[in-house]
C-alpha cells in the first residue's frame, strides 16, 4: 500500500473541514474495526486517514433536551456500561452486547457500526424501534433525519461528500419506552445476524394495551425497515401472547429475506415471526417491571 497523511481532528468542525481539506476519498477512523481491514484491500490508498478519536462532543452519552444523546464516538462498552442507558434501554444494550468480540465493542463505535449499513447491523433495529434520529454535521451546516432514512441500501447511507455523522438521538417523547431486543446467528457468538428484531411499545397501565407500538428488521431487506402493517394490528389491541405472535406473522409477512448459503428466505420468515414475538415480549417485561418500580 502507498503512504497516506495521517490527520487528527480535534472536535467535529475540525473533522469537517479536514475533510474538505482532502476530498472525497479521504477516509475517517473511528473504531478502526472496520477501515483496518477494508485498507488492506483497497487498490488505491486514500489521500489521507482523518483520526477523530479525539473528538470529545462526540463521545457523550446524556440526556438533554433532545432527547438521550448518544455521541457517534460511543464505543458498543460503553454503551452497555453506561447508566442512562442500561436503566432507560436495556435493548440498546443487548444489542451492543451482540456486537462482535469484546475487543470490538472496546474499540468499534456506534456511528462507525450504521456508517456500515450493512443489513444485518445490530444496533440499527434497536434505535430504529425507539425512532432514533441521526445528526450530520458538513461544510454547509448541520442536518437531522430518521435513522430509518439514514440507510439507503446495503453499505449505502444518506451521508454526502464531506459530511460526518455526529451523534444518535433517541427522541425526548420516547425516553424511557420499553423495548426489547432479539438475534438469531448461526452460533452463540461473534456472528452475522440472520434476523434481528427489536420492538418497543408504551403499555396502557390501565386498559394493558398497546399504545404507540414499533417494531424493526434487520437481515431481512436492503436496509433495516419497520412493520407498519404489525404495528398497525397491535395499536390499541390487548396485550396478549396471541396478539404478540399474530404480529410476528404480519411482521414475516412485509420482509423481503433472501436466500443465501447461511439460510433460505422461507427459514428467515419463520426468524422473523419468532424474534418478533420475542422482541414484543421482552418489551413488555421492561414494561411491568418499570410500572412496578413507579409503584414503590
Amino acid at each position: 500500500m502507498k503512504g497516506f497523511e495521517f490527520v487528527s481532528a480535534k472536535d467535529a468542525r475540525h473533522a469537517v473541514a479536514l475533510m474538505a481539506e482532502y476530498g472525497p476519498k479521504a477516509k475517517i477512523l473511528a473504531g478502526g474495526t472496520d477501515l483496518l481491514v477494508d485498507l488492506k484491500s483497497v487498490p488505491e490508498a486514500p489521500p489521507a486517514v482523518i483520526d477523530i478519536t479525539r473528538a470529545a462532543d462526540m463521545k457523550e452519552i446524556k440526556v438533554t433536551d433532545r432527547g438521550l444523546v448518544i455521541g457517534a464516538l460511543a464505543t458498543h462498552g460503553e454503551i452497555m456500561s453506561s447508566p442512562e442507558i442500561r436503566d432507560r434501554y436495556p435493548a440498546l444494550v443487548d444489542a451492543a452486547h451482540s456486537i462482535g468480540a469484546i475487543q470490538t465493542r472496546s474499540l468499534g463505535t456506534l456511528g462507525g457500526n450504521l456508517v456500515t449499513a450493512v443489513p444485518s447491523l445490530d444496533s440499527g433495529p434497536a434505535l430504529v424501534a425507539l425512532e432514533a434520529r441521526v445528526t450530520i454535521a458538513g461544510a454547509g451546516g448541520s442536518r437531522e433525519m430518521p435513522l430509518i432514512e439514514f440507510f439507503v441500501g446495503p453499505r449505502r447511507t444518506a451521508l454526502k461528500a464531506g459530511e460526518l455523522l455526529v451523534d444518535v438521538v433517541i427522541p425526548k417523547k420516547n425516553l424511557g419506552k420499553p423495548a426489547g431486543f432479539q438475534k438469531f446467528g448461526l452460533r452463540k457468538g461473534q456472528a452475522l445476524a440472520l434476523v434481528n428484531s427489536a420492538a418497543s411499545f408504551w403499555l396502557d397501565p390501565a386498559k394493558k394495551v398497546f399504545v404507540d407500538p414499533c417494531i424493526a428488521l434487520g437481515a431481512v431487506a436492503p436496509t433495516v425497515i419497520r412493520a407498519p402493517k404489525a404495528e398497525a394490528y397491535l395499536a390499541g389491541k390487548k396485550v396478549t401472547p396471541e396478539a404478540m405472535a399474530e404480529a410476528g406473522r404480519i411482521a414475516a409477512g412485509e420482509a423481503k429475506p433472501i436466500s443465501d448459503f447461511r439460510a433460505s428466505a422461507d427459514y428467515r420468515r419463520d426468524l422473523i415471526a419468532v424474534l418478533t414475538k420475542r422482541s414484543l415480549e421482552g418489551a413488555l417485561a421492561v414494561a411491568e417491571r418499570n410500572q412496578k418500580e413507579s409503584r414503590k
